[in-house]
């Protein structure tokens, strides 16, 4: 065995050699042609080059210079060359598809969602790399969170789409509120809507007001599903997930459905079915303004100056947040939770129940309303100046609030904000709803690597916009609205529902969007086609041009042969 490798060892040191010695061969050879010097070998350029370098210090000039520049136009084989230290000749130049898999995937990580959409129409690889990145599913959680169920979103299971498919196809339905749309009106109720609360992910919609019930409507049919019985005072505030629905009144107690198992519609509101579902929570002094949920607490803020922090599994109040005044919204994210009383927003810790930093007089009078982005980075408050202002919750300094926009779409106070990427919708007691594009204010985490800290007052308004729509239909005060993947719901005071359904302009895109696929690919068809002909067109151009050629050509050959015939003739 040892004897064969070593014979195969010859082998290779031979062939590498034939393959130098022909490559400089072929190297000189191209030299000589392109450039003036002659006689000049690779060696002889090198030895030079070296006695350039070690007696240009001396005397400023050389013979040869160092490097061999070729004329315009012809690149030759030495500037591609690389020799080793084990003498091994490269002739091929590195690019960007050469890099690892893995190093092209973190490169393409520092990328927003354009910029890679952009990058996989390069090529076949960049197109795989791009489709299947990690990052996609990060651009769909920090615009809208994780998908609880992407069915009801009308974009099929999550294990049959891709991050990237899923991506694109809520950013495209994004895109619809500027479209057609209908309204639908939901009767039931028989005083003032206080609250409206849309669980996209089941397609539910929770409504409670005046008349002291919560009802619970199917948003794709628009039929009343149940009602709960008459809980004695008006309810001012409604949460809801898969698993619990709450309801504060103003009589200062919280009444809750747990989820029943075998029920299609989740809840048992009328207590019917399951009576052990029900709960009620009392603490608070005051009136339940505001209420929310997340995984493992329950959130409620009340007339009585305080926020309440619950354990879902226990039912027990585990912490107070004390304020000076009454509270009017709150909205958690993670470890935080903002809320608003009076006219300031208090940001604080839910660990340790610590005051982390506040926003005196956000608004000139009350601040009744609170929204908050995904990330829990941008904060947008409405006052009853009519204003709406957005915040940015800046970490890097104690979490400190920087002012990034402000709007002015109302003549009354704004009495309520839903936000649903890249849409803030104002609801006001001018009974008009405003739709704001904050596309360009918000960054990502990508952008944000390296934040740039705005300093309170100074805002960027060649990035703000005015709002975008305002939706009219009521002619009273609006109390409540919400925002879902192709809906916006509010309630007022005329005790009715209103759904603005834009579901059609999101058909209509679509087919649009069709036609124009179609469009573009006959387009290119054409021009294949086209060119095809003209490079057939051309060779048949050749041809005739070369027959006619030889037509004429013969046909001197004949004349100027009789004329050699009759001139012999005659003599």
């Amino acid at each position: 065995m040892a004897f064969e490798c070593q014979a195969g060892s010859h082998i290779s040191e031979s062939l590498s050699g034939f393959v130098v010695d022909s490559l400089e061969e072929h190297i000189d050879s191209k030299e000589r042609i392109s450039n003036s010097v002659e006689n000049c070998s690779v060696e002889h350029l090198e030895s030079k080059v070296f006695n350039s370098e070690t007696v240009g210090g001396k005397t400023g000039k050389s013979e040869c210079t160092s490097e061999f520049k070729p004329k315009k136009g012809n690149t030759s084989l030495y500037d591609r060359k690389e020799v080793s230290s084990h003498g091994v000749v490269s002739c091929f130049s590195r690019s960007f598809t050469d890099l690892p898999p893995a190093l092209v995937s973190e490169i393409f990580n520092c990328l927003d969602p354009k910029e890679l959409g952009i990058v996989s129409c390069v090529s076949t690889l960049f197109q795989r790399l791009a489709s299947e990145h990690y990052a996609w599913k990060e651009f769909y959680c920090e615009r809208w969170g994780l998908p609880v169920a992407p069915a009801s979103l009308g974009l099929g299971r999550s294990d049959e789409k891709s991050w990237k498919e899923l991506f694109v196809e809520r950013d495209f339905r994004s895109k619809t509120f500027m479209g057609r749309y209908n309204i639908e009106v939901l009767y039931g109720h028989t005083e003032a809507v206080r609250v409206v609360f849309l669980l996209a992910s089941t397609k539910l919609l929770f409504t409670a007001g005046y008349d002291s019930t919560v009802r619970m409507w199917d948003v794709e049919e628009g039929l009343s599903i149940s009602s709960s019985k008459p809980l004695g005072c008006t309810m001012r505030a409604v949460a809801a997930d898969t698993k619990l629905l709450v309801a504060g009144g103003t009589d200062g107690f919280i009444h809750g459905w747990r989820a029943v198992e075998g029920i299609p519609h989740l809840f048992d509101l009328s207590g019917h079915q399951s009576r052990n579902s029900e709960f009620r929570l009392w603490e608070h002094a005051g009136a339940v303004t505001s209420l929310a949920l997340d995984l493992s607490k329950i959130y409620s803020g009340s007339w009585d100056m305080t926020v309440r922090i619950w354990d879902r599994a226990s039912l027990k109040c585990s912490r107070v947040l004390r304020h000076s005044d009454w509270i009017w919204g709150l909205v958690p994210h993670d470890t935080t939770v903002a809320t608003s009383s009076g006219s300031d927003v208090y940001l604080w810790d839910i660990n340790n129940g610590t005051l982390m930093t506040c926003i005196h007089n956000a608004h000139i009078g009350n601040t009744y309303s609170l929204a908050r982005s995904h990330t829990g980075d941008f904060l947008f408050t409405g006052g009853e100046d009519g204003a709406v202002h957005m915040f940015e919750i800046v970490h890097l300094i104690d979490h400190d609030f920087s002012h990034v926009a402000s709007w002015i779409p109302h003549s009354g106070p704004v009495l309520a904000l839903a936000f649903e990427f890249p849409w803030l919708v104002s609801a006001s007691a001018d009974g008009q709803l405003a739709l704001i594009d904050v596309r360009k204010l918000l960054r990502t985490k990508k952008s944000t690597s390296a934040k740039k800290i705005l300093k309170t007052g100074s805002i960027d308004w060649t990035k703000v916009e005015p709002p975008q729509r305002m939706l009219h239909g009521f002619s009273s005060d609006l109390f409540s609205v919400d925002i879902g993947a192709d809906r916006i719901v509010c309630g007022g005071e005329e005790g009715v529902v209103r759904i603005w359904n834009f579901s059609q302009a999101l058909e209509i895109e679509r087919r649009a969007r069709a036609l124009r696929g179609i469009r573009l690919e006959n387009r290119m068809r054409r021009r294949k086609l086209q060119v095809e002909m003209n490079s057939k067109g051309g060779r048949t151009d050749q041809c005739s041009v070369a027959a006619k050629n030889s037509v004429n050509g013969d046909r001197n050959g004949v004349w100027h042969s009789k004329r050699g015939m009759s001139g012999k003739l005659k003599a």
